[in-house]
């Protein structure tokens, strides 16, 4: 016997070499098959570089991929100080102003939705959202160039200087413009046809693409964070909406046509654009860099579906997603998370459905042939009755909250401080004096506005896993019903500022709840057990259409579209009828009760 290693045996030492090399591979095995119970094992795949989309979002994460809504409610706020004016200035009559003023919405009810169903099947390098939400800030940035600049563009092109003048002009938020002309086709707004296209050219790509790039980026921030971060996103997404608010009316507050900068650069609309035009592009920045998307072509290449709570896709464009490994990895990546989110309750609620509820995906019938474009947008109108529920509320939601938005710096003035808009043309200073008085009052109400929204915004998830989703739904709405009513009531200046404060519980309310429960319902499985009520009515009423996270939340989000359109026709006549603009804070009250009680039919599956 040959003396091996150290005196020991040489067929000893092989036999002990062989045991341990054994011993060392079970050991491999057995934790290779641990870590599967834990990790999802797409983690390793395509070298880790979309490991974040299936790891939990820290604070500081939810904040970068909610930056984008930061500077659009910048712009909200600069659009809301300074359009009006703006438009009359150039010449546009009010009647006209108001008409322009529906355009946006009108356009946007019917687009919004389709561009979030081309977002669900977007093939682009960056992802499915991230390419619209640069389209969409493109249009953005158009406007807030447009806006200040279009009469100055327009003389540029071929507009006639105005002659001298000598007028003054109101709008309805009390701004004031000294004209000086004798010459009444500057005030029609003959003069400058090709400036005032241009400007409203740029209000509508404005106030369009603002409103339009919050369901991408909303869907941005779902899809790439775990069902589990849902809550904390949209709460984070809502706060710091309402920071960008609070500071953007801040900003407008600031007399910059009297700094040198200001003056040199154009006056005061030309220097606030300028700002928010900045803040916005580093906003966008910061956002679209936050977190890579898995572009829609890797999942259709690879075995297993992208981890999005939207339904998946075959390679057909329109075609359902069929991969039979589908149940078995959204059980395993659900059941996964669970485990290391036991402690969370909105997890144990998400856990309660997925087993089953995906289940259900298999026995769908799909049709043998694909879905049509057609097919697809009859989809978005016959939907489900739990969305068709969802933007009901969220309708009477936006309409009520848009009553107070547009028109409350009117009510301040007018029924608080009792100023005449008018008071000029009746040789009244000291009504005019009152009203301008009460509107820049009433912007102090916006801020507290904004700042109630953003505090809110951080409890919100917290009153959620105590209280439950119906009940913060709810009652969000009737904080808000009962504030408006108060206000209306003792038309107080500080009330109005108090009162205002549940104006943010609204937003923020209105701002959270509807995605919070669209993301649900498509991680719970909701929609594969509803029947589509399009069964009477579909073209393809054996299919049961197919819905993505992003066509859902842009047919939520388009309820604002709609709200403004309808409110542009009806509060107008409402306040002449009553002859006072109280009678729209009434309404706003009377419309949030009205989304109270649509909010108890909503469906919440125990959240």
């Amino acid at each position: 016997m040959s003396a091996g290693w150290y005196g020991i045996p040489a067929d000893a030492f092989s036999n002990l070499q062989q045991k341990t090399l054994g011993r060392l591979q079970e050991l491999g095995e057995w934790t290779q098959e641990r870590l599967s119970n834990f990790v999802d094992p797409r983690i390793f795949a395509a070298g880790g570089k979309y490991a974040h989309l299936y790891t939990r979002k820290s604070r500081l994460d939810l904040i970068r991929l909610s930056a984008a809504v930061c500077g659009i409610e910048f712009c909200y706020a600069a659009e809301t100080a300074f359009v009006s004016p703006t438009l009359l200035k150039i010449g546009i009559p009010v009647l006209y102003m108001t008409l322009i003023w529906c355009l946006s919405p009108a356009i946007g009810f019917f687009l919004v939705p389709f561009l979030g169903s081309c977002s669900d099947r977007c093939h682009s390098k960056l992802g499915r959202r991230r390419p619209f939400i640069l389209l969409l800030s493109i249009g953005i940035l158009l406007g807030l160039v447009l806006v200040p600049h279009g009469s100055s563009f327009g003389y540029l092109l071929g507009d006639h200087l105005p002659p001298h003048i000598n007028a003054t002009i109101f709008s309805q938020n009390s701004t004031m413009f000294q004209l000086d002309s004798d010459d009444d086709d500057f005030i029609r707004g003959g003069i400058r046809p090709i400036g005032i296209v241009l400007t409203i050219i740029g209000v509508i790509c404005l106030d369009l693409c603002a409103d339009s790039c919050q369901s991408p980026a909303r869907a941005y921030l779902l899809d790439v964070c775990l069902p589990e971060d849902h809550a904390r996103g949209l709460s984070a997404f809502t706060a710091m909406a309402g920071l960008g608010g609070g500071l953007g009316y801040m900003l407008g507050a600031v007399h910059w046509e009297k700094t040198a900068w200001g003056a040199a650069i154009g006056g005061q609309e030309a220097a606030l654009f300028l700002i928010v035009l900045v803040i916005y592009i580093i906003c966008l920045c910061v956002t679209i860099t936050s977190f890579k998307e898995m572009p829609l072509g890797e999942v259709l290449t690879s075995q297993r579906p992208p981890p999005s709570t939207s339904l998946p896709l075959r390679q057909s464009l329109f075609e359902p997603y069929d991969e039979p490994d589908l149940v078995s990895f959204t059980q395993s990546r659900q059941s996964s998370t669970t485990k290391s989110n036991s402690n969370n309750a909105l997890s144990n609620d998400y856990a309660e459905y997925p087993a089953s509820d995906t289940a259900r995906l298999q026995e769908v019938d799909m049709p043998e042939d694909p879905l049509t474009l057609k097919d697809y947008l009859w989809s978005i109108v016959f939907m489900p009755a739990s969305l068709r529920v969802l933007c009901l509320t969220n309708l009477c939601c936006w309409m009520s909250l848009v009553c107070y938005s547009l028109y409350f710096t009117d009510f301040v003035g007018q029924s608080v401080f009792g100023g005449d808009p008018t008071a000029t043309l009746r040789a009244n200073p000291e009504g005019q004096r009152l009203y301008e008085e009460g509107v820049r009052f009433g912007c102090w109400g916006m801020a507290i506005y904004s700042i109630s929204c953003s505090c809110y915004s951080a409890v919100i998830e917290r009153l959620i896993l105590k209280c439950g989703a119906k009940k913060v739904y709810v009652g969000g709405q009737l904080v808000y019903t009962v504030g408006m009513l108060l206000m209306a009531m003792t038309r107080n200046k500080f009330c109005v500022i108090l009162f205002s404060a549940s104006a943010g519980i609204m937003y923020s309310t209105l701002f959270t709840m509807p995605f919070f429960l669209v993301a649900h319902y498509h991680s719970s499985g909701l929609f594969q057990e509803e029947q589509p009520i399009a069964n009477q009515g579909f073209p393809a009423a054996s299919r049961k259409p197919v819905r993505g996270l992003g066509t859902d939340v842009a047919t939520v989000s388009s309820m604002v579209f709609l709200a403004q359109f309808i409110l542009s026709g009806v509060n107008g006549t409402l306040v002449h009828v009553t002859g006072t603009p109280t009678s729209t804070v009434v309404l706003s009250a009377f419309l949030s009760f009205c989304g109270a009680v649509a909010a108890t039919k909503v469906t919440y599956l125990n959240l």
